[in-house]
């Protein structure tokens, strides 16, 4: 197993890393809409899900990997009514390649984050 740890995504804010790679899987904790720096992204739907796939691109890119080599996503949202907007902004950065996925509405995220996105996807 090894870590995965950029400085273009936000540290984690507990006790876990990044993401991992294990047997050319690269499995990464769930991206909150937060910068590099650590700042929260208080926006939209849409500009909360752009930031948490910058953050996605950025521990990608670390690992060796990238959106289009993503085969699995788990996307957990606040509010099922962001659903729509939250999903143009999905495919926007993933464009015709077409992950499976799972979508759960949850009660609450770290920081009131409308969204939060994880990946497993080869390196």
């Amino acid at each position: 197993m090894n870590e995965v740890a950029t400085k273009n995504a936000p540290a984690a804010i507990g006790p876990y890393v990044q993401g991992m790679i294990v047997n050319n899987l690269f499995y990464s904790s769930g991206q909150i809409p937060l910068t590099p720096t650590g700042e929260f992204v208080d926006g939209d739907i849409t500009e909360q899900t752009n930031q948490v796939f910058e953050n996605l691109k950025a521990v990608l890119a670390e690992a060796g990997s990238s959106l289009d080599k993503v085969v699995k996503t788990t996307v957990f949202i606040a509010n099922m009514e962001d659903f729509a907007e939250m999903n143009e902004e999905y495919a926007r950065h993933f464009g015709t390649h077409k992950p499976a996925r799972t979508t759960v509405e949850v009660a609450r995220l770290p920081k009131d984050a409308k969204v939060e996105i994880e990946v497993i996807a080869l390196v």
